[in-house]
């Protein structure tokens, strides 16, 4: 794959983002007038780390593996799995004491995702089947310092991220748990009760909050009842407000039914968003690298990984269009990245340190793909003076690349990023324009 980088004579803008000192009101008209802090849109790249009980079985329901097993609706490769493999009175629990994570070493992550290039880090602090990777005391003997790892798995992670990388560092927490007697009550009272949310979900994100200070909230979970159940208005208020990372934090929008792309500081909408065109608010597109799972499945085989081809199609195509990707790696259980994970990572990593001018900062421009060639995909640099295009694929036995969009003039030069080679030769396509 190769990537133009074309450059335009432009006006230069500036563009003025006045910070608001005043309160925020529990309420979502209140809360949306929170301007994004600057850092996320910046960033452009995160990896989504989905990492827990689930790891041990690593199975192909991965993270709902336990609800695959014994929720609603089994299914039944899951439970011939489990027959076939465990005793008949083996429970999801036991699962916890063969999660060692015994080669788990902070400071390895913290250097593969630096070498990722990405710019923050959001990892799984509690899925939906309730184990904490902290030591919650909302969470008693059912986190990783009371069992299995014996070991506060998101607090050394959260320092090594922070003393060996300039990496932000954020937290995906699920406000539900499906089997938790006091979430099954307020669903059998139709969420008229709120025993789960202030018993339980509120209190543990306040204190990941107090403790971890993450810059990153990324909730989940949330989709059987309304906002007003979660009382998620009532956090937000708090965490934008008197939080120690009220300047600093952003939340996506899951925090009730009927709010994903609807409030929140960016839009998650559904898992693999990637809607193919400018979205003014801004969004998130997290993928998985393995196309069928979140979590670490020891059945997939090399087809079931996306090529570093592949990720980078999801990155041009989500930063020209105004989003940020989360990309995410499942670890094993016993705390290493497998290989295929750290190749793409660190694949993705040269790329952009070569063509990381067209991503980290950039804005959309006025044209996101071009007008006669869809394999280009462009950005701008934030002050306008340049234009990005970059080129998805290259077509063999070719000297030549049309592009519409851009409307040439005598002072318009074409450069190869990453090259010192000097400017690139180029004409009009026609009289209208293009090159």
């Amino acid at each position: 794959m190769k990537n133009i980088g074309l450059y335009l004579i432009l006006i230069n803008l500036s563009l003025l983002f006045v910070l608001s000192g005043s309160s925020y009101l529990p309420q979502w008209s209140s809360l949306d007038t929170r301007p994004l802090p600057s850092w996320y849109d910046q960033s452009k790249v995160g990896i989504f780390i989905h990492w827990g009980v689930f790891s041990v079985p690593s199975i192909h329901s991965e993270a709902w593996m336990w609800w695959a097993w014994k929720g609603d609706n089994p299914n039944p490769d899951t439970v011939v799995f489990m027959n076939k493999n465990y005793p008949p009175d083996w429970t999801y629990a036991d699962f916890a004491s063969q999660f060692h994570a015994e080669f788990y070493d902070p400071n390895e992550w913290a250097d593969i995702f630096a070498a990722s290039g990405a710019k923050y880090v959001v990892l799984t602090s509690k899925h939906h089947e309730g184990f904490t990777m902290w030591p919650s005391k909302y969470s008693f003997n059912w986190n990783a310092m009371d069992v299995g790892p014996k070991r506060d798995l998101l607090g050394d992670l959260a320092n090594a991220i922070r003393n060996r990388t300039d990496i932000v560092f954020g937290l995906y927490h699920s406000m539900y748990e499906w089997f938790h007697p006091l979430y099954l009550e307020d669903k059998k009272n139709g969420f008229k009760t709120q025993m789960f949310p202030f018993g339980k979900t509120l209190p543990e994100l306040k204190e990941i909050v107090e403790t971890y200070k993450p810059s990153v909230i990324w909730s989940d979970g949330d989709w059987e009842a309304s906002d007003e159940y979660w009382n998620s208005t009532g956090f937000l208020a708090w965490l934008y407000n008197e939080s120690p990372v009220r300047d600093t934090v952003v939340v996506n929008d899951r925090w009730g039914s009927g709010i994903p792309c609807q409030h929140g500081d960016f839009y998650t909408c559904s898992d693999h968003y990637n809607p193919g065109h400018l979205v003014t608010h801004k969004w998130e597109n997290c993928f998985t690298i393995d196309k069928g799972s979140w979590g670490y499945v020891r059945t997939s085989s090399t087809n079931d990984y996306l090529t570093i081809e592949e990720i980078l199609y999801q990155i041009i195509t989500t930063v020209s269009t105004g989003g940020n990707v989360l990309i995410n790696v499942g670890p094993t259980s016993y705390g290493k990245i497998a290989p295929i994970f750290e190749e793409r990572l660190r694949q993705m990593g040269s790329w952009l340190k070569v063509n990381g001018e067209a991503i980290y900062s950039s804005i959309p421009w006025k044209y996101q793909n071009d007008t006669v060639n869809k394999n280009v995909w462009y950005t701008s640099s934030k002050d306008k003076e340049f234009v990005y295009a970059s080129l998805l694929d290259w077509q063999k036995n070719t000297s030549e690349i049309l592009l519409g969009a851009p409307v040439s003039s005598s002072s318009t030069r074409v450069t190869l990023l990453g090259s010192d080679m000097a400017p690139l030769n180029w004409h009009p396509a026609s009289a209208s324009g293009g090159i």
